[in-house]
């Protein structure tokens, strides 16, 4: 899956995956310890996500990776804000008081671009990568880490021969063998939200699990 795709989505306007509110784990589960207020949060592959907004209002920093820029425009332009932009690295940097949107593709993000990254919040990236991708991902985001860094790791598992995703399944053995090297791992809860989800429903998903996970880079 390379950036195209991605572009495409976001020109089109074929965003199922934004949602509308804050994530509920992420309101259930954060901050995964000892991240606290103050500390600054990465959010890779971060899109629009209104889990931003919530994350500063906690008292956190944040920097987002987003590779379109549609999705970075829109993200300050629907919310009031108003950033200063200028260059850092390979990206383009919006910037707004505690708020850093790095615009370009994560695998490029140097750890002297990222700066200081004190946890990781991830609702939307692995499960966004087909099964190629997600050891890169995992290895590059490791390498962005201090030994200590939190993170909430937010997935879905369904049958996968009923969707071709995205958002893929990611089972819990995958989580596993991605992280199991570099992180310690601790799940915090898998619950059904089948029901919650009409678009799933109606693409024959018959089984739909989000799974959330604690890591903790060794």
């Amino acid at each position: 899956m390379d950036p195209e795709f991605w572009h495409a989505r976001w020109q089109e306007n074929r965003i199922g995956f934004h949602l509308q509110e804050t994530n509920s784990r992420l309101v259930r589960f954060w901050p995964p310890p000892p991240a606290a207020p103050g500390d600054r949060v990465l959010v890779p592959l971060c899109g629009k996500s209104l889990d931003m907004l919530w994350l500063l209002d906690q008292g956190y920093r944040v920097i987002g990776v987003e590779i379109s820029r549609i999705a970075t425009e829109a993200l300050f332009a629907e919310n009031s804000l108003v950033p200063a932009i200028d260059q850092a690295g390979e990206f383009i940097r919006y910037r707004c008081d505690a708020l850093d949107i790095l615009c370009g593709d994560f695998f490029a993000l140097a750890r002297d671009t990222a700066g200081d990254i004190d946890a990781v919040y991830d609702r939307a990236s692995l499960i966004a990568l087909p099964p190629a991708m997600r050891a890169a991902y995992a290895k590059h985001l490791a390498s962005l880490l201090e030994p200590g860094t939190p993170c909430l790791l937010i997935t879905l598992d369904y049958d996968q021969r009923q969707m071709s995703g995205p958002p893929f399944a990611v089972t819990d053995a995958e989580i596993t063998r991605l992280y199991a090297d570099t992180f310690e791992i601790g799940q915090l809860c898998s619950e059904d939200v089948l029901d919650d989800n009409g678009r799933f429903r109606e693409a024959g998903i018959t089984r739909l699990h989000e799974c959330t996970f604690r890591l903790q880079r060794k």
